[in-house]
Parts: structure tokens; C-alpha cells; sequence
């Protein structure tokens, strides 16, 4: 009897074909998630009483930005193929076959979106606060493209819900046969993160969250996640005293997270809410959308 399981991707659907061109599909989850997380955010924002004018200015610093980052992280803490023996140091610029790191695109994205919310004149923190469902809704969406990479799975499982890999796939482990099923572990985060979306909006409206809140508690909430799912894989990362180095970066950032959104808190207890984004001090450039606050 056949064993219930998460199937491999059928043969060719790595990639869209068009003619001579292609779009890989976690390329295509990448931008998809982008798009979803723009949509949202231009929702969230304007209905805090911003102009939809600005994401589109803050969102051309903050996407690059962040997908530059999220490679540079996935580079530096999976070395391997890129800088160790047999390692190919140009697959580092192919972003496409997968790896992106979600630490440095937040952290270097967070720039780019600092940079945008001052030359739209509004409130950085305000934008966060728009942005961190949005972010963590893509991060749901662009786990789909490592399910067609088939990367980032976790040790063997005989759950019912256990991952089919292909054999002849560089990320398949050469001591497991090749029947082994293995935790799909992108879906869990995929779930997760959907989980973490609604419990962000839920708590956002019942709490009238401000001042960056919003942005502190999905730094939690997505790393409380991360770390138990980070325990399961298997795919090669650095390890520090025996443990993956994105282990000790997800407790880290927890503990950052939660202390940050329980010290904005109180720092902003028993203050009137503001329903729209502050502008900041600097006065807009003439034909630049700022908020309406």
C-alpha cells in the first residue's frame, strides 16, 4: 500500500516556460508575495488615514533592499555551496534557485523603507506598523517556491504528512534512501506565518497598536515559530556550538522583539491613539505624497 504523502512537484513545474523565456516558480512566489504584502499595506496605511501615494515610493526602497539582503544573509550562514570545497561562487548572484534570507531582508529592507518614509515626510514607525502583517503574509506566500525548489524540508518523518523529494535532487541527504519522506517544513512556517497574520490583525484592532508595536510583535511572533521549525531541518547552515546559527538568531531576535514591544507599550501607556500616520518634521518635497496626519 502506498503511503500517504506530500507528493514531489510534477516534472517541469519548476518553472513557467514562455517561448524562449522562463520564470522559475520561486521567483513567481517571491512576487506574489510582494504584491500581496503592497496590497495590504496600502490598506492598512490609508485606513490609519495615510495617502496610498507614498507605499509606492517607500516599497521602491524598502523591495530591493530587502532582496539584496535576504541573499547576503542566506550567503554568509549557508557558505557551502557558494565559498567551500566544489563551491560555485557566481550561484550566489542566482537568486532563483532559492535562498533568501528573511533576518537580513527585514534588517536591510527596514532601511530601505527608512529611507523612503523621509522622502515621503511621514512617520517610519507608522509605516512599520502598516507593513509587519504585510511582511509576514509574503513570507507565508513565498514558502510555496521552496515546496517547486524542493529545498529547506526537515528529518525524516513517517507522519502522514511526510515530503516526497526527489532522489537526484542536490538537497536530497545521500544517507537516507531514496523512499525517505521527510517534514515539509516550509509548510509549517507557510502555515505558521498565515497563523501569525491574523493573530497580528486580531490583536492590532483589539489593542490599538502604535509606535511600532505592531512591528515589535511580529518580530516575536515570527520567531517564536521559526525557532522550533529551525530545530527540524536538516539543510545545510553554519552551526555554532552545535547548534544551527539561525537557532540562536531566532531566540535572539525573540527576546529583542518582545522586550522592545512591552517597553514601547509602556512607554506609550494611557496616550490618546492617533488614527493617522505623523508626518515627521522634514517638510515634503513639492510633488511628493506624504500622509494626510
Amino acid at each position: 500500500m502506498t503511503p500517504v504523502k506530500i507528493p514531489k512537484p510534477p516534472e517541469g513545474w519548476d518553472a513557467l516556460h514562455l517561448g524562449a523565456f522562463q520564470i522559475h516558480a520561486y521567483a513567481l512566489a517571491i512576487l506574489t508575495g510582494i504584491f500581496f504584502a503592497i496590497w495590504l499595506t496600502r490598506r492598512r496605511w490609508v485606513a490609519r488615514g495615510g495617502d496610498s501615494l507614498a507605499i509606492e515610493e517607500i516599497a521602491l526602497w524598502a523591495i530591493p533592499f530587502g532582496i539584496v539582503g535576504g541573499r547576503i544573509y542566506h550567503v554568509i550562514s549557508t557558505p557551502g555551496p557558494y565559498f567551500g570545497e566544489y563551491g560555485r561562487p557566481l550561484d550566489a548572484f542566482k537568486i532563483w534557485q532559492g535562498g533568501l534570507g528573511i533576518w537580513g531582508a527585514v534588517a536591510l529592507g527596514a532601511v530601505g523603507a527608512l529611507i523612503g518614509a523621509r522622502r515621503q515626510g511621514v512617520s517610519f514607525a507608522a509605516f512599520m506598523d502598516a507593513a509587519a502583517p504585510a511582511i509576514l503574509f509574503a513570507q507565508a506566500i513565498g514558502r510555496i517556491g521552496n515546496y517547486f525548489n524542493q529545498e529547506l524540508f526537515g528529518s525524516p518523518t513517517t507522519l502522514p504528512w511526510g515530503l516526497e523529494v526527489e532522489p537526484y535532487q542536490p538537497s536530497f541527504p545521500a544517507e537516507y534512501p531514496v523512499d525517505t519522506l521527510f517534514h515539509p517544513t516550509f509548510l509549517y512556517e507557510m502555515l505558521w506565518n498565515l497563523a501569525g497574520v491574523f493573530l497580528i490583525l486580531y490583536l492590532d484592532r483589539k489593542m490599538r497598536l502604535r509606535h511600532g508595536e505592531v512591528f515589535w510583535l511580529y518580530v516575536a511572533v515570527y520567531t517564536a515559530g521559526r525557532l522550533w521549525i529551525e530545530m527540524l531541518r536538516i539543510d545545510e547552515a553554519v552551526h555554532v556550538f552545535g547548534v544551527r546559527v539561525n537557532v540562536w538568531v531566532s531566540i535572539l531576535v525573540f527576546f529583542l522583539g518582545a522586550a522592545m514591544f512591552v517597553m514601547t507599550r509602556r512607554k506609550h501607556a494611557g496616550e490618546k491613539v492617533d488614527q493617522a500616520p505623523a508626518r515627521n518634521s522634514k517638510t515634503v518635497r513639492p510633488g511628493k505624497a506624504g500622509s494626510r496626519a
